[in-house]
């Protein structure tokens, strides 16, 4: 493998400003990527994409460990299991060009979820539907975060982060064994993931960095610019 090809530097160009942007907001990292990243090259949806998501799930959660309530998180993540089975049974009937169309139409809904002017509250029922939903769409197309972030989004700053961190540690490891037996998660998507990592890690270090005294709502405003030409790009890709 070629490491220093230029697919690879896009990719892990796309991995930083991807990991950039969770670490500041707390999801964020497929929905700037993905799009992006299937137009490199399909092998990069959605297992790399997973690990990478796992890898830096893990760094947040451990630092924001106080600030996590699992309580809170059980019926998400109960419902994420079937959503993963079903997340990994629409991976094997749709093609490429269908999935990059998805990830387009994906996207634009997380931005316009986000958008949403009222408060939708967390209950129980709520949380477990969402799980479903972050299941479904995390495992077909690595874009696990809206679900969540839409009942979530409310919180303080910290409690997000280690909320949503936790909750993505537990359902990236359930899509990646779902991935398996669909032929998605393999030895060479594995080795195409190692340059990741590290464009992963500086993205997190970059963002600890830096924005942690900026405003929320403005690191907030600059990543839904982001993943609004990235979602575009993918559907004007699938499209034609």
């Amino acid at each position: 493998m070629d490491y220093f090809s230029s697919t690879v530097l896009l990719a892990m160009f796309l991995i930083f400003v991807g990991s950039f942007v969770q670490t500041a907001i707390g999801f964020g990292l497929a929905i700037v990527a993905a799009p992006l990243l299937i137009m490199v090259s399909p092998d990069y949806v959605p297992a790399p994409i997973c690990l990478v998501a796992l890898f830096i799930s893990l760094l947040s959660a451990f630092k924001h460990r106080s600030n996590i309530s699992i309580g809170g998180l059980k019926m998400a993540l109960i419902g994420r299991i079937p959503g993963s089975i079903a997340g990994g049974m629409l991976l094997v009937w749709v093609s490429t060009e269908v999935l990059t169309l998805w990830l387009g139409l994906l996207v634009l809904f997380a931005v316009a979820v986000s958008l949403l002017p009222f408060r939708i509250e967390p209950t129980p029922a709520r949380m477990g539907v969402a799980g479903f939903f972050s299941g479904f769409f995390g495992t077909s197309s690595a874009i696990g975060g809206p679900p969540m972030a839409l009942l979530l989004q409310h919180q303080e700053a910290n409690q997000l982060r280690g909320n949503l961190s936790a909750f993505f540690v537990f359902s990236s490891i359930i899509s990646l064994l779902v991935q398996i037996p669909t032929g998605f998660l393999t030895v060479h998507h594995l080795l195409i993931t190692i340059p990741l990592i590290p464009s992963a890690w500086l993205g997190y270090v970059l963002a600890r960095k830096t924005t942690q005294t900026l405003p929320k709502e403005k690191i907030r405003s600059g990543a839904l610019v982001l993943c609004l030409l990235s979602g575009l790009t993918a559907l004007m890709k699938g499209l034609m």
